[in-house]
């Protein structure tokens, strides 16, 4: 077909077919040249699994998997991923030493404050209230504190340490009191110097 045509005609179609060729081709690295891509910071929270009943392991799971892909190194994904699972065996060792909790030497508030601690950790399977009230007091040391809170017998752990605490303080402000000196009376002075009274117990009455 080109055959037919004359030379300035074929060198017109050669030419035309190198520049349809070219534009083809430009068009396709156009295409297939990809934009360098935004990088853009990703934060992720990822909640604890700690057992409950009803609670979806396997989101839990689907949770971690984009939160491990953001960990710098292994050993760090395997420290945080013992912590998500620290709760449970932390329950164990709370429950065990509240259970077993002696105030000793402390005194209450630090007694109370320690046995609050402990008793934030349960949180799975919680102690009911009357077991936390009789090891709260169980745990006292024996003295006056102990003995009124047997006796008022409170309801809840809350109750228990605001009287403990109470009774205490009463205590100290009443051994405070005791422990004050009391003034000494003033002994009486007998006056010095000057003439001795007179002496009217034999005197009569002039005439008589």
């Amino acid at each position: 077909m080109l055959r037919a045509l004359s030379p300035t005609e074929q060198r017109g179609v050669a030419l035309g077919f190198i520049m349809k060729e070219q534009r083809e081709t430009a068009a396709r690295a156009t295409v297939s040249t990809p934009s360098t891509p935004r990088v853009e910071s990703l934060k992720l929270h990822v909640n604890s699994y700690v057992g409950r009943e009803g609670e979806p392991l396997l989101r839990w799971l689907v949770e971690v998997m984009p939160w491990r892909a953001s960990k710098d190194t292994y050993e760090v994904f395997k420290e945080e991923l013992r912590k998500a699972f620290e709760p449970p065996q932390n329950e164990f060792r709370s429950r065990a030493e509240f259970l077993d909790l002696q105030q000793g030497k402390h005194d209450v508030h630090a007694y109370a404050q320690r046995a609050r601690y402990l008793v934030s950790n349960i949180v799975t399977n919680p102690i009911d209230e009357a077991t936390k009230v009789v090891t709260f007091m169980k745990g006292l040391k024996d003295g006056p504190v102990k003995t009124f809170l047997f006796r008022e017998y409170p309801s809840t752990l809350e109750s228990a340490i605001t009287l403990a605490m109470q009774e205490e303080f009463s205590l100290r402000q009443a051994k405070l009191h005791a422990n004050v000196p009391r003034p000494m009376p003033r002994p009486m002075v007998k006056p010095s110097g000057g003439p001795e009274p007179m002496d009217l117990s034999s005197a009569t009455v002039a005439g008589s």
